[in-house]
């Protein structure tokens, strides 16, 4: 047989592994060439754009953050990416409500490719942190269904509503005024939140001029404000914004409550709740009719087609995961591994996990049976496990660095104020101490550039 010919064989070998190996990819490029949409190809690929790895991801409350924040950390994992975490006295967040400084950032992560864990915007800072190609990505949520959920969920917290006879949303809402205290601990759940969590001055509400110059503020800001009610539809436009492939945006909803923990409103408080809520429902509005804008530019017949083969590889994974369509919901009680239960903020709300199968399906690889626990993973125990990961790669310095190091860092957490008791624990506290972690709840003493500034004027589930 002449070399050429062995050659041939080979090559077709070889390409039809390649297609057998990458089959749910293939489907996807060809069903979408076949449509006349834009050709989607996996990497590697000849003359495709390498992924983006530095990304920004705002997390804000009760929009299904929690379900993006991990499908980025699995992205950080799988490219061997930094991720930036929180340092011990700031919690799980970066030090919320406080404005973002990079002081807060764990020294293990002081070069990252991506930040994801909650704070309060601040681009200065941020760009201090990240390279310079890093682009900025956040979600927004009906203001409606956020202000029910942010309701239920901090009720027990917030003094604002922990202030109402009975727990009732309607009285609440009938005088918003009469319970809420804009200077108070918590008070950015009871108003405003997602301007608040942005950067923005919850209170301002009375200045239309502030109000669409703090719009253009986040439009120029952030690339992509994906929409929590079509989060499907967001995440086609990320993967194309980042050159990303099918696999990287797979997930699994997470942070959910129970349905037993949910209210239903009555008809009159859906106008109210917008009403009390003014900057939330501008940047809701404002930025829903962007977000359709930019998918009628891409083709709304594609980006159907790119959605529903996004369900179809993930009820694909699910099966192969759960062996359903779905993982089986569980309370915390219920989840026997305790990595998996999901952080609770009171007895009175119920927020549900998964669980793995105890018996994986045949042929399982160790590899796979670690994605699948991850795509399930809750956000405090994710940060854990990629604190200690990037714990093992971080180099040790010299000894005098060191000293400097543990000077610097000891005189920056007794300064700062401690994690609320109400909150969850710290990420790197089942590594470190905790002892730095309890304390006063009432210290404001600020390390970054913004020290000066008070609280306001930072300003599905």
């Amino acid at each position: 047989m002449s070399q050429k010919k062995i050659f041939l064989i080979v090559v077709a070998i070889s390409t039809v592994s390649l297609l057998l190996h990458q089959g749910g990819h293939w489907n996807w490029t060809m069903e979408v060439f076949h449509t006349g949409c834009p050709v989607l190809r996996s990497h590697p690929a000849p003359g495709l754009k390498p992924k983006h790895t530095n990304v920004a991801f705002l997390k804000t409350h009760k929009t299904a953050s929690s379900t993006m924040q991990n499908l980025l950390f699995r992205f950080a994992e799988r490219n061997n990416l930094t991720v930036a975490l929180p340092i011990q006295g700031c919690g799980h967040q970066f030090c919320y409500p406080r404005v973002f400084s990079t002081h807060f950032v764990h020294p293990h992560a002081q070069t990252p490719n991506i930040i994801t864990n909650h704070m309060r915007f601040s681009k200065t800072e941020l760009q201090r942190l990240m390279p310079n190609d890093t682009i900025y990505i956040t979600i927004l949520r009906e203001p409606v269904s956020m202000f029910e959920s942010l309701f239920t969920y901090y009720y027990q917290h917030c003094q604002s509503f922990k202030r109402v006879t009975n727990g009732s949303l309607e009285a609440f809402l009938k005088d918003p005024r009469r319970y809420y205290r804009a200077d108070e601990k918590d008070s950015m759940y009871a108003h405003n939140t997602l301007t608040f969590d942005l950067g923005g001055d919850k209170d301002r509400t009375k200045d239309a001029a502030y109000a669409q110059a703090f719009l253009m503020e986040v439009e120029q800001n952030f690339s992509l404000v994906m929409i929590a009610e079509y989060f499907d539809e967001s995440l086609v436009l990320l993967r194309h914004l980042l050159s990303w492939d099918l696999d990287d945006i797979l997930y699994v909803k997470l942070n959910m409550r129970a349905e037993g923990s949910k209210r239903n409103l009555t008809p009159s408080l859906p106008a109210k709740i917008r009403a009390w809520n003014t900057l939330d429902a501008l940047l809701y509005d404002h930025f829903n009719a962007s977000l359709w804008r930019q998918l009628s530019a891409l083709g709304l017949d594609c980006v159907a087609t790119e959605v529903r083969l996004l369900r179809q590889a993930q009820e694909r994974l699910m099966r192969s995961c759960f062996g359903g369509s779905t993982p089986l919901v569980r309370t915390a009680k219920q989840i026997k591994n305790k990595e998996l239960r999901p952080w609770q903020p009171s007895g009175k709300v119920a927020i549900v996990g998964y669980d793995l199968p105890v018996k994986p399906s045949q042929g399982f690889s160790k590899e796979a049976q670690d994605l699948c626990l991850k795509l399930i993973m809750p956000e405090i125990s994710y940060s854990r496990t990629i604190f200690r990961s990037q714990s093992l790669r971080y180099q040790p310095r010299t000894s005098t660095q060191s000293q400097v190091s543990q000077r610097f860092t000891r005189t920056v957490l007794t300064r700062r104020p401690q994690v609320p008791q109400n909150q969850p624990p710290s990420v790197t506290g089942s590594i470190s101490s905790s002892k730095s972690a309890t304390g006063s709840q009432d210290q404001h003493i600020e390390l970054g550039p913004n020290s000066s500034q008070t609280q306001e004027s930072h300003t599905k589930k």
